[in-house]
């Protein structure tokens, strides 16, 4: 079993690289395409960045984050400071407004910004005010405000030739907060009283450049999946199994980048484990990947694993986040994503990720476990200002150990059900509409499944008393 899901990334590259060879040949139009966390703004300006990149903030026909802040050092070369850019109303099209950046920072290449996302969800099932394993929108009837997020930026930029450094830093404040909890940071910056609301720091890194070689020193996203924490870099409120419970998503360490040539890229690094601002042992993770995209710019994969030892508890563990006292607690995950442009309007996305664990503790001690599964998107530009996405997930938790809700936490408010072994399904339709520059408004319907036994807290909705869940979401991202 384990060997032939090894093999899968593979085949479904083959045959993805076979299929594109017969598309459609048109390439991506000018006028940036809806298509969920991708924007396309140019022909020569496709999206090959990592979803995962918290340093780029696209949305529906509106310039990225680095868009911007190339704009603004364009400005500024006579000396010409801008103290703004954009206006409310501008429609879809136009340039967003966004905070007042002083001269001293654009000329510096500086860009301080942010975002607003609060939503709400409901669920057709009497639940214990929870939306079961669903996130980061886990909570049932009741208003959330998901992200307030600012960040301080400074891209690197060689253009291909010399040195250059720059960082970025993330603060968020928001319900978000209990699915970002990093051991040795948030675990130090907010109490544990059963609150809802607290403070996050997602990255806090320096960026070194030479030529068409990075480094990134710090606290920084990962680079595995293809959904990411940022809210408008996705393209549903909701989140996916496999992003939320399957993959690393904040690392603390070293990353490199190695832009080989237009078409590949290579990473490489090592961090202090998943979810570690501070590791309690001295073994430090691996991750690595590789990136190609096409000439055309039509197809891209990304393939990127971590593997590493785990926190090696030191006391009794709280289930089933760390490893019992004395286990090696060894754990790989790869990922695998391909992004083919089928038509100018219709993206197809799909993603593979595949774990495996040593010694997780359990209420019969501890075991070896393995998670697997296939995610997929069809993302359709309606308009220039509207997308309908959809998403059809089936996840594989084959030994209850990887679907388990931050209420396990002591003193974090929020689902605490785990021990679900089994197959997790989840259809989401939904529709990404962009009415200004600066809002983007995102309703969905989702169904979720699960066929498998009851586990340590029973089933995995409905308070534990039922195997399915219907429900309805709705937020809106304020951009400045």
């Amino acid at each position: 079993m384990k060997t032939a899901f090894r093999i899968v990334p593979a085949a479904l590259a083959v045959a993805l690289m076979a299929a594109t060879a017969n598309a459609d040949d048109s390439r991506p139009s000018r006028i940036t395409l809806t298509d969920g966390p991708i924007s396309f703004t140019s022909q020569d300006e496709a999206a090959a960045e990592s979803p995962s990149d918290l340093d780029v903030v696209p949305a529906p026909e509106a310039p990225s984050v680095a868009d911007i802040i190339k704009s603004e050092k364009d400005s500024g070369k006579d000396g010409d400071c801008k103290s703004c850019g954009g206006g409310w109303f501008h429609g879809c099209e136009g340039p967003p407004w966004g905070l007042p950046q002083p001269c001293f920072l654009q000329n510096h290449r500086i860009k301080v910004g942010g975002w607003l996302e609060q939503g709400v969800t409901v669920n057709n099932q009497n639940s214990d005010g929870f939306n079961g394993p669903v996130a980061t929108n886990d909570m049932a009837g009741e208003y959330q405000m998901n992200q307030l997020w600012l960040y301080v930026s400074r891209p690197v930029d060689t253009g291909g030739c010399g040195w250059d450094i720059g960082g970025h830093v993330d603060v968020i404040y928001g319900t978000d907060w209990r699915f970002g909890i990093n051991e040795g940071l948030e675990t130090e910056i907010n109490g544990f009283n059963g609150q809802s609301y607290g403070l996050v720091i997602p990255q806090a890194y320096v960026e070194v450049a030479y030529n068409n070689l990075s480094v990134k020193l710090g606290h920084f996203a990962a680079i595995l999946d293809y959904e990411a924490v940022p809210a408008p870099l996705n393209p549903f409120y909701s989140h996916s199994y496999s992003y939320g419970y399957t993959v690393p998503q904040l690392v603390t360490g070293a990353l490199a980048n190695w832009k080989l040539s237009d078409q590949w890229s290579i990473q490489g690094g090592f961090h202090r484990g998943w979810s570690m601002f501070e590791d309690n042992n001295d073994k430090m993770d691996v991750m690595a990947g590789a990136k190609w995209q096409s000439c055309d710019e039509r197809t891209s994969i990304a393939w990127a694993f971590s593997n590493g030892s785990q926190w090696a508890a030191t006391s009794p563990p709280t289930p089933p986040f760390v490893a019992s006292p004395g286990d090696d607690n060894d754990r790989f995950v790869y990922s695998l994503v391909i992004q083919q442009q089928l038509t100018k309007r219709l993206k197809y996305v799909l993603v593979h990720n595949l774990g495996h664990e040593e010694g997780i503790a359990g209420p019969a001690g501890s075991q070896d476990a393995e998670w697997y599964g296939i995610n997929q998107y069809f993302l359709y530009s309606v308009t220039k200002c509207l997308s309908a996405n959809l998403r059809a997930e089936w996840m594989r938790d084959d030994d209850g150990r990887r679907i388990a809700g931050p209420g396990n936490i002591p003193g974090v408010r929020a689902w605490d059900g785990w021990g679900n072994a089994g197959n997790f399904f989840n259809v989401t339709a939904g529709l990404n509409w962009r009415p200004t520059a600066n809002w983007i408004v995102r309703p969905e319907v989702r169904y979720d499944w699960f066929d498998g036994p009851a586990g340590v807290k029973g089933l995995p909705f409905g308070n534990g008393t039922e195997d399915d869940q219907l429900s309805f979401a709705i937020d809106a991202i304020l951009l400045f």
